[in-house]
């Protein structure tokens, strides 16, 4: 007999909604999870008087100069500084007569307090009768009183920053004003405490400091699958098994000691303002006679090589840059597969370095090309048969390629997947079945750094890859993205992971796995790289070992002449 589907209401403004949450609401609607049940529209009088222009400013006479500085400081961040055009625009208002439609709908006037709302009695008589299991706020102010507790699993509310180091907003507006490293979202439980409500779900991207625009564009279009997601698991685990969960994610006390967030006085935005127009005009400069190159760094030793002030540079010509290595040791040689990127054509192709092992290695030479971009030449053994999965996400495919005539030459053997949009794909044999590892990007508009997705197969040469529960495993920029070839090392195993926190690439990390299974997955960064050894080296995000060799990439600040 099929589980009844979680009953939904809406907390609204009116008959518009931006257009990630009008997507997030069709995609429920369409769902076998979730239906909406109830619309709760808030009925405060939102009128604009009709007042010319001359009135305007007389009634605002007091603040015209706080005003036009506070216009002059936006239009010099739009034009100087943020250029960037969001697309598609998650922020764009949407009708929604077509998706209310036959959806039972209640206008409510709260009664507000400064900066909360409380809802009347009658009201939430009215409310609870719908008996909702979750009620979203997309509307409103800050929620106090009855309303919070007037469906069974409580008011699911999206706070745009990370709870634990931001509380208030402008969402994603400090984060990009200021540089941090990455900008969190959550989709929480309110409470009565701002911003503190017990966790659901949890994310970091890499922020955009020189567009705020694009900033809270990436975090809005991917945070609407945090709410569809979560509700899918709530429906499959039920509310015992979800729950738990939710209880051992949010074990451990936090104190808030940051201020709370407020959108800028015209002190704070001129300061904002002008520190971003150095930070932008030095970035114009550097850029101007220096470019950033994707160069090889290799240590060859017998015991684990952790001191990577040690490696030796694999420096390429000017014209193109060498990344992503995966190393293999046959036949006392070493073989590097790279990307190889050439400026002038704007495309990646699979190149190979011979070495060694006294450290002399070989002039690259192509070994896979194709009229489209490849990188991240994953290089696997499978029935004593040499494999490689390049990323080919330019193709929208993950391409499986045999060697025929080893190490250079290469045939086509199928697709594993089509129609995806997934990137440097990382198998792994474990328990009698393969397991890909792969990022990826749910909506256009979304950073391909920040989510992990996990897929599984009996068998390598299959196109049947089932999509793991949990998908994705990881939702955070500082450790999703693959990195190289999983490894095992005193009996455990390690996933290297970019960090891309402050840039693509800005580091790796190790990352042990602790459970890999059909219902579960779980890891924790045991070590983490970051581009501190030269004063030259401003990321590294790939690691490789076979044999005596270890490789990884690191991107050099260089002089263009």
């Amino acid at each position: 007999m099929p589980k009844n589907k979680l009953k939904i209401g809406l907390l609204v403004e009116d008959k518009h909604l931006p257009a990630w949450a009008f997507e997030m609401i069709s995609q429920i609607k369409a769902s076998n999870y979730a239906e909406i049940s109830l619309i709760i529209e808030n009925d405060v009088p939102k009128v604009i008087p009709n007042v010319s222009i001359w009135d305007k400013i007389r009634n605002n006479k007091n603040r015209l100069g706080y005003l036009c500085v506070r216009k002059v400081l936006e239009v010099i961040y739009d034009k100087l500084i943020d250029r960037v055009q969001t697309l598609p625009d998650a922020t764009e208002s949407k009708s929604c007569e077509q998706l209310y439609q036959n959806t039972p709908l209640i206008k409510v006037k709260p009664i507000q307090k400064l900066h909360s709302d409380y809802f009347l009695d009658t009201d939430i008589q009215t409310i609870k009768e719908s008996q909702l299991d979750v009620i979203i706020r997309l509307g409103f102010r800050i929620l106090r009183g009855d309303i919070l507790s007037s469906s069974k699993y409580g008011v699911w509310s999206f706070h745009h920053g990370d709870n634990n180091l931001n509380r208030g907003g402008p969402a994603g507006y400090w984060e990009s004003l200021e540089s941090w490293p990455e900008t969190g979202a959550i989709l929480q439980i309110l409470n009565e405490d701002l911003d503190n409500g017990q966790v659901l779900y949890r994310s970091y991207s890499c922020t955009n400091e020189f567009s705020y625009n694009e900033n809270v564009n990436n975090y809005f279009w991917k945070s609407l699958y945090f709410m569809t997601r979560t509700l899918e698991s709530l429906y499959l685990e039920g509310e015992e098994e979800f729950f738990a969960k939710v209880a051992k994610q949010n074990e451990n006390p936090i104190i808030y000691s940051e201020k709370l967030y407020k959108s800028p006085t015209n002190k704070e935005l001129t300061k904002l303002t002008f520190n971003k127009l150095i930070q932008k005009a030095s970035h114009i400069a550097q850029n101007k006679f220096y470019f950033e190159q994707w160069i090889l760094l290799f240590d060859l030793k017998k015991e684990f090589s952790s001191s990577l002030w040690r490696y030796k540079r694999i420096v390429p010509p000017k014209d193109k840059f060498w990344a992503d290595p995966h190393v293999i040791f046959k036949n006392n040689t070493y073989y590097i597969f790279i990307e190889e990127y050439l400026y002038k054509t704007g495309k990646g192709h699979i190149s190979l370095i011979e070495m060694d092992e006294k450290g002399k290695y070989s002039e690259p030479k192509i070994v896979l090309d194709k009229n489209y971009h490849l990188s991240y030449p994953f290089i696997f053994d499978h029935d004593d048969e040499l494999y490689m999965i390049p990323e080919s996400v330019e193709n929208n495919t993950v391409e499986l390629y045999r060697c025929t005539q080893f190490p250079d030459k290469w045939e086509f053997v199928m697709n594993l997947m089509e129609n995806v949009s997934l990137l440097d794909a990382t198998l792994l044999f474990h328990n009698n079945k393969w397991w890909m590892f792969a990022n990826g990007a749910e909506h256009k508009g979304v950073s391909t750094w920040d989510e992990l997705f996990l897929f599984s197969s009996d068998n390598l040469l299959s196109q049947d890859w089932a999509s793991h529960p949990m998908n994705p495993i990881i939702s955070d920029c500082k450790q999703a993205r693959p990195a190289g070839k999983i490894f095992e090392r005193n009996g455990s195993l390690y996933r290297p992971s970019q960090n891309s926190s402050h840039k693509y690439g800005y580091g790796f990390n190790f990352n042990r796995i602790i459970q890999l299974d059909e219902r579960n997955y779980r890891e924790e960064i045991i070590s983490k790289v970051e581009p501190n050894w030269a004063d030259d080296i401003t990321a590294t995000h790939t690691f490789s070992n076979a044999h005596n060799l270890y490789v990884i990439d690191a991107q050099i600040k260089t002089k263009k002449k």
